[in-house]
């Protein structure tokens, strides 16, 4: 009797004490060669009616990844096969979002390191006995690295049946929770999808998201098809956004192929990752939907600026203040490029030729040649902002980047050589400004000299400028004219302080005969630069287009000469001057109507030399190749219309010492060629917010596309490039 009752009292303290136990409702794991695999869930003990999750956990070896349900260029996603208890009830599976994993030239869709698939269970409406209950699956998945393994794996989880109240499972609740709250939740903005230029566009409707991509919050987005061969998985994913949302663009898949370059149905579902970054956190906030798009026209305001990793990054890192005080920088350090010195040799002069008149006209004629450059920077940026914002790949420059204009920037200088050599004489503040009578010129020739030093100073982009261009064209329009009109006021801020300071005007010379010779010496700076602007041409229009460059300027050349031998003639002599010379201006102006040139810009030949360096053209994919082999990459991005530029080729990239630590380090030397209008060049530029060449950048080897480079100076010399070559250890 007393024996029973021992063993009664020691079975009540045992159940008494397994109640406060932490039950887990997991089964020991099952271990592969490269994957760790156990059932687990958010209960241990399940009442009728209830639903629960019930999750496989992938612990993954590191450098190997299992697949989504679209397992992207290759693979084949994880199966679970269910054995469960009478009565129960599994879902599908729930897939977290994926991640982009490349291989080699592949890109793979799945999951690294540890993952959850989630399958909802549901319980009978009652149960015949409670107690233990066992639910069984059979799992098989594919594990990849370099080689692909398929393995599977027997999995057992153990859970309670109770008509009492549930009870959860205090290791794995949590994480489940966790894993649930990752899940992709359905996209709250109105989603199109098209095919627009041989591009799969997803264009999203949701004005609230633009602050956050402007100020660098919203970055690293992705888009993941449900079905395979809408997009080529491994191409660049473009994320452009506006006033209205957002767009992802890239290239259309072999489905889209086969349709006729149509979309296959008349929706398209995926998962949509975006990485959102708070203010003061170091790591991002990783935010998923999924999305049924219908197919549609790209949603208006959608795809203004681009945006990509680097773009972000450097947006984020910029502030307003700093942009303002950069593009203030930026204008005061164009004086000095070389561009603007032959404008800038006339602003002395047009000085010492006032400098002796009265304060307050000089004061007048100083504000004057500000508003000219002011003006002239919101109109070159008001165009630029009007055609990137309907999708135009355009930067700072572009204007040269037109034959056209390149002809009839030639047209100017050679004509305004022609008035300074006196070959004719019109009125124009060029000629006055440089002689002794200050008062020929007036407010309206110091205005149009600002609009000419603007003008001959788009070729170039001096150091900060870049910088403060690239945050202005992420900007609202108001915005980013501001940050113009402070580079404007900088480029005219030095003749601006001289007019308004006495004491700088009295210590310049007189003005006197000296400065007729002057003025006729000023003419071939023009002349020259009338050279070089033909030079570009050969290599926009060919040789076509420098006979109708050359043909018109010595029509021009003729109108002048016209226009002046006839001015004092009388009668119908001066009818006869006056209609040969608008003639001859006539015709040079019609013929700028000239075939397009050969895009030829962005894949140059290899140019072998024995004084400088050899050049592959540029391409992404080039890189990402180049890289893989373990070669270092050095792209230049260049223009024949660039100054600053060409200063750089001869004096940096000529160099024979260069070629020779090049060769040593087996640096791959990419030349991005910006002369004519290149999307793909201008995508990359703005990959690292910059709106104009020059931009010169060294890649380390290994993988990584087009990440991870090294942004060197504008102004290079040879020192600063082996200093980035040393501090990549190339140096040998």
């Amino acid at each position: 009797m007393v024996a029973v009752r021992i063993k009664a009292l020691a079975s009540f303290v045992f159940c008494f004490l397994l109640g406060f136990l932490p039950l887990s409702s997991h089964a020991d794991p099952v271990a592969t060669d490269n994957v760790e695999a156990q059932l687990v869930s958010d209960y241990i003990e399940v009442a009728p009616g209830q639903v629960f999750w019930v999750a496989l956990r992938q612990k993954i070896r590191p450098g190997w990844h299992t697949y989504w349900k679209n397992p992207g260029d290759s693979g084949e996603p994880t199966r679970i096969q269910w054995d469960l208890p009478r009565g129960f009830e599994a879902g599908p599976i729930h897939w977290p979002a994926p991640e982009r994993i490349p291989v080699g030239f592949l890109m793979n869709f799945g999951y690294d390191d540890e993952v959850f698939l989630l399958t909802q269970f549901t319980a009978p409406q009652s149960f015949s006995t409670t107690g233990p209950l066992t639910v069984r699956a059979h799992a098989d998945w594919l594990v990849c690295e370099e080689i692909c393994i398929p393995e599977e794996a027997d999995l057992v989880l153990h859970l309670l049946a109770t008509n009492g109240p549930s009870r959860r499972d205090a290791i794995w609740a949590p994480l489940v929770d966790a894993a649930y709250a990752s899940l992709p939740s359905p996209l709250p903005w109105p989603a199109n999808v098209s095919i627009a230029e041989n591009r799969f566009v997803l264009s999203i409707e949701g004005a609230g998201l633009v602050e956050p991509f402007k100020e660098g919050r919203l970055r690293d987005v992705a888009f993941f098809p449900l079905k395979d061969g809408l997009i080529k998985n491994a191409a660049e994913q473009v994320v452009r956004y506006g006033q209205a949302g957002f767009s992802v663009s890239t290239d259309p898949g072999y489905g889209i192929e086969k349709n006729d370059g149509a979309l296959p149905s008349d929706r398209v579902e995926g998962v949509l990752v975006l990485h959102e970054w708070a203010p003061g956190q170091k790591d991002a906030k990783r935010v998923a939907f999924t999305l049924t798009a219908r197919t549609g026209a790209v949603i208006a305001g959608t795809t203004s600026q681009i945006l990509t990793e680097q773009t972000a990054s450097l947006i984020g890192d910029v502030s307003l203040i700093k942009a303002l005080v950069f593009a203030l920088i930026g204008g005061l350090i164009l004086n000095l490029m070389p561009c603007v010195l032959p404008i800038l040799s006339i602003k002395v002069v047009s000085f010492v030729g006032k400098a002796q008149g009265k304060a307050s006209a000089l004061r007048r004629n100083g504000l004057a040649y500000t508003l000219g450059v002011v003006v002239s920077f919101v109109v070159i940026a008001g165009i630029l902002l009007s055609l990137r914002s309907v999708g135009e790949q355009l930067g700072w420059g572009y204007q040269l980047q037109s034959p056209v204009f390149v002809i009839v920037m030639a047209y100017v200088m050679f004509l305004v050589g022609l008035n300074l050599s006196g070959v004719y004489h019109v009125n124009i503040p060029l000629k006055s400004m440089a002689t002794a009578k200050p008062t020929e010129e007036g407010l309206t020739g110091a205005f149009a000299t600002g609009v000419l030093a603007v003008v001959v100073a788009t070729p170039c982009t001096a150091p900060f400028m870049a910088t403060a261009l690239g945050f202005a064209l992420a900007q609202p329009t108001a915005l980013a004219l501001g940050i113009f009109i402070v580079l404007g006021i900088g480029m005219a801020l030095p003749y601006l302080v001289l007019t308004f300071s006495p004491a700088l005007g009295r210590a310049l010379p007189r003005p006197g005969a000296w400065m007729e010779r002057f003025r006729q010496f000023l003419a071939f700076p023009m002349y020259g630069t009338a050279v070089w602007l033909v030079w570009v041409l050969t290599r926009q229009a060919g040789s076509y287009g420098v006979a109708v460059a050359l043909t018109g300027m010595v029509l021009l050349a003729f109108a002048a000469w016209t226009f002046e031998t006839t001015r004092s003639a009388q009668g119908g002599w001066w009818y006869v001057g006056r209609g040969s010379a608008l003639a001859a201006v006539v015709i040079a102006l019609a013929l700028l109507v000239l075939p397009q040139a050969p895009a030829q810009s962005s894949n140059p030949s290899p140019i072998i030399s024995t004084s400088g360096l050899s050049a592959e053209a540029y391409s992404p994919e080039r890189i990402a190749a180049l890289r893989a082999e373990g070669r270092p990459v050095f792209v230049n991005f260049t223009a024949a219309w660039c100054i600053t530029c060409l200063v750089n080729e001869q004096v940096v990239f000529k160099r024979r010492s260069l070629a020779e630590h090049f060769e040593r380090a087996d640096v791959a030397y990419l030349k991005a060629d910006w002369t004519n209008r290149d999307a793909q060049i201008t995508k990359a530029l703005e990959r690292y917010g910059r709106s104009g060449v020059p931009l010169y950048l060294l890649y380390p080897p290994g993988e990584g596309g087009e990440q991870g480079a090294i942004v060197l100076p504008q102004i290079l010399t040879e020192d600063i490039i082996l200093s980035a070559l040393d501090e990549l250890g190339l140096m040998r």
